[in-house]
């Protein structure tokens, strides 16, 4: 559930770092989790908000802007936090009067711990941080040895967002003090900081071992749909058939209300099955004159887009034509290439493939095509 911040709040997200511990021959926050990267994910958390500012690090601006250009206000960090925090409060310029600052590498902050920073900061607090208490018992050790044990009373483990009013927390960083976190900095400018409720899903990541376990976070929250199509076409009159949305020269042409491209419809069914909206038929009844030999890429884009407005990304899209001509194999990649554009998801999500019913039934005496299609949604 993604919130709506209160007008003057802004974000300001923190992915400067190169996170050498995490492993991945990458910085951390440009690696994937459950398919996407790190970065996109903690950005959508803060989409509610007017004003996003990210700050990242030089080598890594091009391609935020790539990602990012006109969604948030892009920063290059500096050398340490405390500085490319600096860099990211300066490029806020007075424009809000709150500031929430969060690390990039803390993608699964939940609705709840935003709202809760925000509630205290709206009700007069000047900084406000979640935090968790400290449950375990705590140790000193040297050389592989416990040598002493520290009292876990008033102890907390502290995460982000962090926030602010934002003309007090510029003051404590222009005082030039270097620190380990905002809340840190904010004490030593002599600011009370209020504590509000963590989530124990808000981790950050550091370790090689935290992307499988927010991805066992993410998938016990996804909502994850099957949907199935199946569609056949009688041949007729004609010398080509379109077949997902590309043109192919054939002895004869398919009959249908629109285009007939029987994959494409069984395409479409299959997302509007994995919604539970129906049919292509009760989207564009054939009884309506306008939909009359119309391309059926209106019809897909209309169910793609259907998807995305209802939260849920593509997992993949599976088609499969059954005939015995025309032949599939040649055009199966522009086919794929096809699909891919209309429904706006990066290549290697859409598989075409053909198969023939070996003589048998309706397709074998080549009266027709039909073609199953199968779709995983996916809205995490």
């Amino acid at each position: 559930m993604r919130l709506c911040a209160p007008e003057g709040f802004a974000a300001l997200i923190t992915a400067a770092g190169r996170g050498s511990r995490a492993g991945g021959g990458q910085p951390k926050q440009w690696r994937h989790l459950a398919g996407r990267p790190v970065l996109d994910r903690t950005i959508d958390a803060f989409r509610g908000f007017q004003r996003i500012v990210l700050v990242v690090h030089p080598d890594d601006m091009a391609e935020a802007m790539a990602r990012y250009a006109g969604e948030v206000t892009i920063v290059t960090g500096a050398d340490t936090r405390t500085a490319s925090v600096r860099a990211g409060l300066a490029a806020l310029d007075g424009q809000s009067n709150h500031v929430l600052i969060h690390d990039g590498a803390r993608p699964l902050v939940s609705a709840n711990v935003i709202r809760g920073v925000i509630d205290a900061l709206q009700s007069g607090a000047e900084a406000a941080a979640p935090a968790l208490p400290v449950s375990d018992a705590l140790w000193r050790g040297a050389q592989g040895h416990v040598t002493g044990t520290t009292p876990r009373d008033d102890l907390f483990r502290a995460q982000t967002p962090q926030g602010f009013v934002l003309d007090r927390i510029i003051a404590a960083h222009d005082q030039g003090a270097e620190a380990a976190d905002d809340v840190e900095l904010a004490r030593q400018a002599g600011m009370t900081v209020v504590i509000t409720p963590g989530s124990e899903d808000n981790l950050k990541i550091t370790w090689p071992a935290d992307f499988a376990r927010a991805e066992r976070i993410l998938g016990g929250a996804m909502d994850i749909r099957l949907g199935n199509g199946y569609d056949v076409h009688a041949f007729g009159p004609g010398d080509h058939v379109t077949l997902c949305g590309v043109r192919m020269a054939h002895d004869a042409g398919l009959v249908g209300h629109s285009d007939a491209d029987v994959g494409m419809h069984a395409l479409t069914d299959a997302i509007y099955g994995a919604l539970a909206q129906g049919d292509i038929g009760r989207h564009f009844p054939p009884s309506d004159p306008q939909w009359k030999g119309v391309d059926s890429a209106i019809f897909l884009t209309h169910a793609a887009d259907l998807a995305r407005s209802s939260g849920f990304r593509f997992g993949n899209a599976d088609v499969t034509l059954i005939c015995e001509a025309p032949k599939i194999g040649p055009h199966a990649m522009a086919m794929q290439d096809r699909l891919c554009a209309i429904m706006q998801i990066e290549p290697g999500r859409v598989s075409v493939k053909a198969t023939t019913s070996e003589r048998l039934g309706f397709t074998g005496r080549r009266e027709g095509i039909a073609a199953i299609a199968t779709v995983t949604l996916i809205k995490d």
